[in-house]
């Protein structure tokens, strides 16, 4: 996929697979947010992709995923800094038996929101250009472990 001057969303993009997707989506020439809820560990992916990248190409989002009031505001910001959206990643996940339901709104709902909005905005019908919307599922912690268990599933509208 060409993504050069493309605009993408990454959900948990301040760590992890995440921040491997926004290095990945930044060296093909594309502007990337970054979202994750960790304020701390986004920042800092800020400032390190700064040094690496153009700092006007990237930008963080503080958002929690299940509270839909800050998915929604942070997809709008998106657009708002960068005037459009081309790629979602709903990437951002936990892993908690103990606390089931929050996994379930981290994994399954936010990603269903996600994906939605994505679909609303980027939508040619609503003023959109179309797009991609990828979303992941993994316990790996490392790209290079993804292979091993990642469910990987991309809708190009």
């Amino acid at each position: 996929m060409h993504v050069n001057g493309k605009v993408a969303l990454v959900t948990g993009g301040a760590q992890g697979i995440g921040r491997a997707f926004v290095q990945a989506l930044l060296g093909k020439g594309a502007k990337v947010a970054l979202l994750d809820r960790n304020s701390e560990a986004g920042q800092e992916s800020k400032a390190a992709l700064d040094e690496q990248f153009e700092a006007q190409r990237t930008v963080f989002i503080q958002c929690d995923v299940t509270d839909q009031e800050q998915l929604k505001g942070a997809f709008k910001k998106v657009i708002e800094h960068f005037g459009r959206l081309d790629i979602v990643v709903n990437n951002a996940g936990v892993n908690n038996e103990k606390d089931w339901e929050s996994t379930i709104q981290v994994n399954l709902t936010s990603v269903i929101r996600g994906t939605y909005l994505g679909v609303e905005y980027m939508r040619k019908g609503n003023g959109g250009d179309g797009g991609v919307i990828i979303n992941i599922s993994s316990l790996a912690e490392d790209i290079n472990d993804i292979t091993q268990d990642c469910c990987l599933f991309s809708f190009p509208f």
